[in-house]
């Protein structure tokens, strides 16, 4: 079956976040898949039968991916494999996804809900930065920072993060450039920090859009290799979109 790494939310090789993406030809076990996903090593390795989609980080299985879909999409649309709209069956609803003619993908996820929350005790201490503003969404903890500057410079105690009652820690600022920035930290399921992370616009679009009074942004994700991600807020609803750039293809022999 064929197998492809994708830079996502980047035109540009070797920037962005990496994904793998598997065109399955028949159903396999999830714990196939999961082996795969680990043997690939990275942040995220999405697996398409027909329409069906899911996705695996090196450690577990995940709910919602935003690069990895973009990925996915991007080999689809490259390999005319599909044209048009696709829809994709996931353990987050149908996602719809489309392409523009100058060639951007655009994602249609539903957002998540942002509560503020008060601090765990260890936080500041875990991110070596005192918070703005916390909040939670659905698993995850969301921070703002003072600037833009410090959630570039931040450097985290990534097993104090670990043992926070958190799936993730979304670090974010308003932009200087862009209308937002952000980092994301996972080390529970495995992702010590993401490059480039879709699923967490799903609740920096609506912790961002009532603030800065937009429903159309554009966002930063300033880990080292970095990537650029456009939003548009639609009530329960995001559109993400980017660019995307196939670095690698070839044949599982498994």
């Amino acid at each position: 079956m064929r197998v492809y790494t994708v830079d996502a939310f980047t035109d540009v090789a070797f920037r962005g976040n990496p994904a793998a993406v598997c065109l399955l030809e028949s159903a396999v076990p999830t714990a196939w898949m999961q082996a795969v996903a680990a043997e690939m090593g990275l942040s995220e390795t999405a697996f398409l039968l027909d329409n069906s989609l899911r996705w695996f980080t090196p450690a577990v299985e995940v709910s919602l991916c935003g690069h990895a879909t973009l990925a996915t999409a991007h080999v689809l649309y490259s390999t005319g494999a599909a044209g048009g709209q696709l829809q994709f069956e996931t353990a987050s609803g149908i996602l719809s996804v489309n392409r523009t003619t100058d060639g951007m993908i655009t994602m249609d996820f539903p957002s998540k809900e942002v509560t503020p929350t008060t601090a765990p005790a260890d936080l500041a201490k875990a991110l070596g930065a005192v918070p703005v503003q916390v909040s939670t969404a659905k698993d995850d903890l969301l921070v703002e920072l003072e600037s833009e500057e410090q959630v570039r410079t931040l450097s985290p105690d990534i097993a104090a993060l670990s043992r926070l009652a958190a799936r993730a820690v979304i670090v974010t600022a308003r932009g200087v450039s862009t209308d937002f920035v952000s980092r994301f930290f996972a080390p529970k399921v495995g992702i010590p920090e993401d490059p480039v992370t879709g699923s967490a616009h799903c609740a920096l679009a609506p912790y961002w859009g009532p603030r800065l009074a937009r429903s159309t942004m554009t966002a930063a994700q300033l880990s080292p290799r970095g990537g650029l991600i456009h939003l548009t807020l639609r009530g329960p609803r995001v559109d993400l979109a980017g660019r995307a750039i196939t670095i690698l293809s070839g044949t599982l022999h498994i």
